[in-house]
């Protein structure tokens, strides 16, 4: 569901441009250098960022960057990260706009993970393409993705997580984990969102899996 348009959104990001990006070309190649931590992870799709925002708290030694399309819903995750109680700014970075662009803010072998949380299933056929694990993506991520570099995908669509899967396999990536009720056990590294929560509360499955290009020398 699109958020409703928030007004002092656009204002709130020009406030914060050294927080959040529309077009960081300028830090294409050097994330690891401007955050200053040795592991960058990229979540696409942050959404109103609780995952991105608890997982930079967890993770403090580690770089975070989230990439939100919607206006709205980014300004909402990286104020957020600003306003949160004794806020940890300096291992993340926001960028709003469509993830079609992120080689233009990535370099080759870059990014250590990519992240892909509860992404838009985009149900009718004629939108597969759209998909954040279509094969376009998943070119654009082996590109980025260092040499043991790796995707992170969670859903709650059946739908989505098995055509995923076939779109991992076909275009040459090997899946290191696997599991179609992954918050069955205890993951205390992984932080649940309260829009997760709403889901495992009315007993939806959560799907989950790593997947890893093939490197072929």
């Amino acid at each position: 569901m699109r958020m409703r348009k928030k007004k002092w959104a656009e204002p709130w990001i020009e406030e914060h441009r050294d927080f959040v990006y529309q077009n960081p070309v300028e830090n294409k190649g050097k994330w690891k250098q401007l955050l200053q931590r040795e592991t960058l992870h990229l979540e696409i799709g942050t959404g109103k960022g609780g995952y991105l925002n608890g997982m930079a708290k967890l993770y403090p030694n580690e770089a975070w960057v989230g990439i939100e399309k919607d206006i709205s819903a980014g300004a909402v995750a990286a104020r957020h990260a600003v306003e949160e109680e004794n806020p940890l700014l300096e291992n993340k970075r926001f960028i709003i706009a469509n993830a079609e662009q992120l080689q233009e803010w990535f370099t080759t072998g870059e990014v250590d993970v990519i992240h892909l949380n509860f992404s838009d299933p985009w149900p009718k056929k004629g939108n597969h393409k759209r998909r954040l694990s279509s094969a376009k993506f998943l070119e654009m991520y082996r590109d980025i993705l260092t040499e043991d570099g790796y995707i992170r995908m969670k859903t709650d669509n059946k739908d989505l997580f098995e055509d995923s899967v076939l779109y991992f396999l076909q275009n040459d990536f090997t899946l290191t984990e696997f599991s179609v009720d992954f918050r069955r056990k205890d993951h205390a590294e992984d932080v649940i969102t309260e829009y997760e929560t709403r889901f495992m509360e009315l007993g939806q499955p959560i799907y989950q899996l790593c997947a890893k290009p093939c490197r072929h020398k």
